[in-house]
């Protein structure tokens, strides 16, 4: 019987639906009973066999070649894109893959009005060394604060006040401090951040200048998350904005680039609430105050006591801790910590059988500090972001 190549029903096809392709089991069903179709029904093709064998090939051929052209396919979208398809798809909305960060910390610098820093530097207690932006003058109320980059690539820390060294001395600048710690550096944009951050960039261009501003301040190189909040009221709101104003609490990036994103998306009139000032000129070089926060670190404490069931080991505490944390660093900024929810990530696996099934949770309890525990929420500002360490989860095990 002769075949009919339109309806082997072998290749990938695009439907309404999208493309779909026949898995490798079922081409290998189709090429086996094409093979007895010519060559006889007695024909013998199990694994062992030559022809076996050569059937199996021409399958694993197939099964490939399809799989390869639903990865084209999927590579014209950012939603199905991956890694350098993706990279390069994202253009379009004039994006790009972040790549790897080096810490960043805020500067402030004082000294004689007007003294001007070329390629200037300063150190922290730690001895690292942190470059400041090409050019910086000291404005007219003696002090200037930018924006430092650590000249060591990784996640380098730096507590409040800790960089407090000049590395390069000039006439007329005095000191330098920083106010907030410092965020560290980060690897190369995943596939998921990027995608995150392409589905933001389209408000960029928004009607609405608070989308525009929002989405303008997920693409300004180094930040890793922000908030944006907005008072539209004649009078003060609950977080302590004032009437007719924008707050950013942005985490990383450079000041000045976001002072003037801010200052080039909001709509006039818009006043700027924050704790960190930067002055921008517009394009006549008429400065503007624009304010932002940074986001305060409110470190989490929490206590688990757990009942051991056959099985426990102290590996599961630690995969306990590690989901713990990673819950809650995954909040977003002013975003509270709900003791219920914390249950979710204590719990390993409860829905699919993970290793829940080797213990019980007899209480959980979550605080501002080791000593200040309990079985209640923990609210944070909306300018706060929660962080937790492994090391401020604590385990007790009954006996």
């Amino acid at each position: 019987m002769a075949l009919n190549l339109d309806t082997l029903g072998l290749s990938a096809t695009v439907t309404a639906d999208g493309i779909s392709a026949p898995d490798y089991q079922t081409v290998l069903s189709k090429i086996t009973d094409y093979f007895r179709q010519i060559y006889g029904s007695d024909a013998y093709l199990e694994p062992d066999s030559k022809d076996g064998q050569l059937v199996a090939l021409v399958a694993l051929a197939i099964h490939d070649a399809n799989n390869t052209a639903v990865s084209v396919y999927n590579s014209f979208s950012p939603s199905t894109a991956l890694t350098d398809a993706l990279t390069k798809n994202v253009k379009i909305n004039g994006i790009v893959r972040h790549g790897t960060t080096n810490s960043t910390v805020d500067v402030t610098l004082s000294g004689e009005v007007g003294t001007v820093i070329t390629n200037g530097s300063v150190k922290d207690i730690n001895g690292m060394v942190w470059n400041l932006p090409a050019t910086v003058a000291i404005d007219t109320d003696g002090s200037a604060t930018v924006t430092a980059t650590c000249a060591t690539s990784g996640a380098v820390a730096a507590m409040v006040g800790s960089v407090n060294l000049i590395n390069t001395p000039t006439r007329g600048w005095i000191s330098v401090t920083n106010h907030t710690a410092a965020t560290v550096g980060s690897d190369a944009e995943t596939d998921a951040e990027l995608r995150r951050r392409q589905h933001q960039s389209v408000a960029i261009p928004s009607i609405t200048p608070f989308e525009a501003v929002d989405g303008a301040l997920a693409n300004v190189a180094g930040v890793s998350r922000h908030k944006l909040y907005e008072n539209d009221t004649g009078r003060t709101d609950e977080n302590g904005l004032p009437p007719h104003s924008i707050s950013a609490i942005v985490e990383g990036g450079d000041v000045e680039e976001i002072a003037q994103t801010i200052r080039g998306k909001k709509g006039q009139g818009v006043s700027t609430y924050g704790k960190t000032t930067v002055q921008v000129p517009d394009i006549y070089g008429n400065p503007h105050s624009i304010s932002f926060s940074r986001p305060s670190d409110v470190p989490v404490y929490v206590s688990l006591t757990l009942e051991p069931f056959t099985g426990y080991t102290t590996q599961i505490g630690e995969e306990i801790r590690q989901a713990v944390a990673d819950y809650i660093n995954s909040l977003a900024i002013g975003e509270s910590v709900k003791l219920s929810r914390v249950y979710s990530p204590a719990n390993l696996g409860v829905v699919s059988g993970g290793n829940a099934r080797y213990y019980d949770i007899n209480e959980l309890l979550i605080g501002k500090s080791a000593g200040s525990v309990a079985a209640a929420n923990i609210a944070i500002a909306y300018d706060e972001s929660a962080s937790c360490d492994t090391d401020n989860i604590k385990i007790t095990v009954t006996s």
